[in-house]
């Protein structure tokens, strides 16, 4: 029973780990998309910000579901991506939510409360991840 305990650890702590590299790649993906179509391509920063956020958010969800979740399977992929979609919408109206009430209610420093919100949303998004959108526990009779 201890060895499956430990396994269990050592996988988890293994998964956690892929999912802040994939995170970080997934950031600099975007900032270094944002920067070189404005910066080499001539683009105006906001558009560019938007292609930055599209392919941004399929090296996200391909690198969540590939490598950091080892989620092979494709028969369910339409569903996993606009569930991932939803909420990557849904974390961005939290986001906004919890910005503006820190912020604005609380008076704390905009950038302490990003990194705040940030770090809570990805923890609920993780088991997000983990527990519905790659174990498909909720869609397996669709």
């Amino acid at each position: 029973m201890r060895k499956l305990q430990a396994s269990y650890s050592a996988q988890t702590t293994l998964t956690i780990g892929k999912y802040v590299i994939s995170g970080a790649a997934t950031a600099l993906v975007n900032l270094g998309v944002l920067f070189l179509l404005t910066e080499y391509a001539r683009l105006y920063y906001l558009g560019s910000a938007i292609a930055a956020f599209v392919l941004a958010f399929f090296t996200s969800f391909f690198l969540q579901k590939f490598w950091t979740f080892r989620d092979s399977r494709i028969d369910k992929l339409h569903i996993q991506l606009t569930s991932y979609f939803v909420l990557a919408i849904l974390n961005l109206l939290l986001n906004t939510i919890f910005l503006y009430l820190l912020v604005e209610r609380f008076h704390v420093w905009y950038v302490f409360s990003e990194a705040f919100v940030m770090f809570g949303l990805a923890f609920f998004s993780f088991f997000v991840y983990r527990h519905v959108i790659f174990n498909m526990g909720i869609f397996r009779h669709i």
